[in-house]
């Protein structure tokens, strides 16, 4: 009796790969198949460009020369990016980092599946030093003293002595103004 959970067995005539389609596949360098394993079209023109910028620089002819890159290589090669200002700073923005990083991200991706693989023993992109990401966290100017005392009156509407509640906000500027810190409890925050 055969089970049903096993799969059907495959008749010569329901093949869909010859032998030679098979053994060809069965060839194809790794470097190549992680390559052609990014589904997304724009991963893809990044990666094609960032791998294609690194075997120019580093003389890779044939996919099985990247079993050979160290982290030297890799370490020029990010030099050589910064030397040629790779995503050049525009006025408010810095994403020559950013594309440095990216080109890096890329290469280190394509290492990762060949360490995968077993074509090379390491990611030569691990260790080397990657361009500080600019998080824009703590970037705001802090609020001055004389800057919170202007707020908490403009929303009193600057009337000295009359008795309104006043806006936890403006409580809360108010202690922080006095040289005291920032009390939030009870406040809501």
């Amino acid at each position: 009796m055969a089970d049903a959970t096993l799969p059907a067995p495959i008749t010569p005539t329901e093949r869909l790969l010859t032998a030679a389609e098979f053994q060809r596949l069965a060839d194809v360098p790794p470097e190549v198949e992680w390559f052609r394993n990014l589904k997304n079209a724009s991963t893809e023109r990044a990666y094609r460009n960032a791998i294609r910028d690194f075997m120019r620089f580093t003389g890779i002819a044939r996919p099985e020369e990247f079993r050979i890159v160290t982290r030297a290589h890799v370490i020029e090669w990010r030099k050589d990016l910064e030397r040629r200002e790779i995503g050049r700073a525009t006025e408010n923005r810095n994403p020559a980092g950013a594309t440095i990083r990216h080109r890096l991200a890329a290469l280190s991706s394509l290492f990762e599946y060949l360490c995968e693989k077993n074509a090379v023993t390491h990611n030569p992109v691990k260790g080397v030093k990657w361009p500080r990401a600019e998080s824009g966290e703590g970037k705001t100017p802090a609020i001055g003293d004389h800057q919170a005392r202007a707020t908490g009156r403009a929303r009193r509407g600057n009337r000295q002595g009359e008795a309104r509640p006043r806006h936890p906000v403006d409580a809360a500027l108010s202690r922080a103004t006095a040289g005291g810190a920032v009390q939030a409890e009870g406040q809501g925050f």
